[in-house]
């Protein structure tokens, strides 16, 4: 693409300077576009990044490289090249380079956006991973689809993904609804129960000890809890897990490994694992130090961590402070057995030897879990860049600006399959991606099912749509199918249009970025972004009589191309979001005039 030429040109000067004993060899620089437009197309900090190894001013150094980047420019394809501020050097790429590239798109078609920059490193994507306690809500939602974004995009620029489910099926919480279910068990044998109150209302829990009583009668209606808390645990986490895979395939996601954390339990994983620690000297017996008072305020008295662990308890602690933790970390409790914590950095262990990069998507509650984590993979001997970890924000559901909370399925909660079957897969799944994941998400599930361009997720559809209409009254009109002719596109000299070339041939660095910083929302952004500024233009030509089809056979050409390569990339860009690009939309006829 052009951002490739530029850096190119600018590698193959400075290489060649370098030979020359001009300046050292140069340490790797950014070349980006510059906020303001009018600045340039690109903005190269190579000068900056390479002064003081050079041992001269930046903006001096600038001129020497600007030169350079002329002579190795033996085509002419940079049309100015502007020192800027502390040294950047703004580069104007020459408009057939533009044109040129634009070919590209339909070269590649689908593929167009694809990239190697991932190389075929393994990556796992961690995400969802909620507790098999009940079916998925909304803010499960949101980190489905925003880890699903993430694993989409690392795939679209040549990772080698793994998208997994770790299944919290053994602490306490899944012993608390094998609980509930035994009591919704009395009550269907006809006795009166009471439910605790960090119990499982849902009718979910109702449905799992009907099939209970259906298989087992009422053999275990009086049973001591040692015979039937294991046997009902494991049957209501299978259902459970029906369920929830049944969620994420209503939002279209799928997992390529459920990894269980009983599994890594029986399979002597963690025991391994604690033995590992203590052969390497990351272990002692000791207690947890009580927690720190803030500045002006009495020192807190909990009696034991958020884990239930004592604190005055003797503990085997993880030295995790070390590694930049802020406390050492139990990894077993007084009677020797491991704690969740454990647990979870013998899982993270495991899945480093599977893979070189580990991506988690976690609820932003678990902020304060993440130091742990990076201090675990620095002791293990990985580095704690192995692991990203993305913060998903609340979601406040709404209708209309009424906050939406209670749901009969999921029994405090609204479910996520209830929002996916009100507003549908495509729209749950752009909304979700439409701020930020560390940012509070406002979920209005009127505006979600809205035909109407304030609906984020219609609006960009609806381009999609009426630039298919496009297409399909130029075929009515007789026209070739859109294909690539420079001199065609060169007729595309508007600023308007020049805009859209622009925006088309950034698309390939916008998924490169998006994935190398784990941010799908980005791609969301870009697709609201471009398609305004194709409504724009479209209304701006009805206006003023340039319209898509004209008089002028090579204009239109070139306008009808430059309106295929749009459609590609908004075809692409939902696609990489997990959204379908429709040719119509079931609602008036969109394109009244091409």
């Amino acid at each position: 693409m052009v951002r490739d030429l530029v850096i190119q040109l600018f590698r193959d000067a400075l290489a060649r300077g370098a030979a020359e004993g001009r300046w050292p060899a140069p340490p790797p620089f950014a070349v980006d576009a510059p906020r303001d437009p009018r600045h340039g197309d690109f903005a190269v900090n190579a000068a900056m990044v390479l002064a003081k190894a050079a041992g001269r001013p930046p903006r001096d150094l600038a001129h020497a490289i600007v030169e350079a980047v002329r002579a190795a420019d033996v085509r002419g394809d940079l049309a100015a090249l502007e020192i800027a501020g502390p040294g950047f050097i703004n580069v104007r790429v020459a408009p057939d380079v533009w044109f040129r590239a634009l070919g590209g798109v339909e070269q590649q078609g689908a593929g167009f956006g694809r990239s190697e920059v991932g190389g075929g490193r393994k990556v796992i994507v961690e995400y969802v991973s909620a507790n098999p306690t009940g079916p998925m809500h909304v803010g499960h939602g949101r980190n489905a689809v925003v880890g699903d974004g993430v694993a989409r995009l690392l795939a679209w620029t040549g990772h080698a993904v793994t998208r997994e489910y770790y299944v919290n099926d053994y602490g306490a919480q899944v012993q608390t609804l094998a609980r509930s279910v035994h009591l919704r068990y009395q009550e269907l044998h006809g006795r009166s129960v009471t439910m605790p109150p960090k119990s499982y209302p849902g009718e979910y829990v109702v449905d799992i000890a009907r099939d209970l009583v259906a298989e087992f009668g009422d053999a275990y209606l009086d049973a001591p809890e040692r015979d039937w808390l294991s046997l009902f645990r494991d049957r209501a986490v299978k259902h459970v897990l029906g369920l929830i895979r049944g969620d994420l395939a209503a939002i279209n996601i799928e997992f390529d490994r459920w990894s269980s954390e009983k599994a890594l339990y029986e399979s002597g994983t963690v025991d391994r694992f604690v033995k590992h620690l203590e052969e390497k000297g990351l272990v002692y017996v000791g207690k947890l130090p009580p927690p720190k008072s803030k500045k002006g305020q009495p020192p807190p008295q909990p009696q034991a961590d958020e884990e239930g662990v004592s604190f005055s308890d003797d503990l085997t602690l993880f030295r995790s402070s070390r590694y930049g933790d802020e406390v050492d970390r139990p990894v077993k409790k007084s009677d020797g057995t491991p704690t969740y914590f454990c647990a979870d950095i013998a899982y993270h262990w495991d899945k480093r030897q599977r893979a070189e990069v580990l991506v988690d998507v976690l609820g932003a509650d678990h902020g304060g879990y993440v130091p742990r984590l990076h201090a675990a993979l620095e002791a293990l001997g990985a580095s704690r860049d192995d692991l990203h970890v993305v913060l998903i924000q609340m979601v406040n559901l709404t209708r209309g600006g009424e906050a939406v909370k209670m749901s009969k399925r999921a029994g405090t909660v609204v479910s996520l399959r209830e929002v996916v079957e009100e507003v549908g897969r495509d729209a749950a799944r752009f909304l979700f991606l439409q701020r930020r994941a560390d940012a509070q998400l406002d979920f209005d599930l009127e505006l979600a099912k809205r035909q109407t361009l304030d609906n984020p997720v219609f609006y960009v559809q609806y381009g999609h749509a009426r630039i298919s209409s496009i297409l399909a009254k130029a075929r009515e009109a007789g026209l070739p199918e859109p294909r690539f002719d420079l001199e065609a596109v060169r007729r595309l000299t508007s600023p308007e249009e020049q805009d859209l070339i622009r925006r088309v041939l950034a698309f390939p660095d916008l998924l490169v970025g998006a994935a190398l910083s784990y941010e799908p929302h980005r791609v969301a952004f870009y697709l609201q972004e471009t398609i305004a500024a194709f409504h724009s233009y479209y209304t701006q030509g009805k206006k003023t009589g340039e319209r898509v089809i004209g008089s002028d056979p090579l204009t239109t050409a070139g306008r009808l191309y430059l309106c295929r390569a749009l459609q590609q990339v908004l075809s692409n860009g939902l696609d990489a979001l997990g959204v379908t690009a429709p040719e119509r939309m079931e609602t008036r006829d969109i394109v009244e005039e091409a």
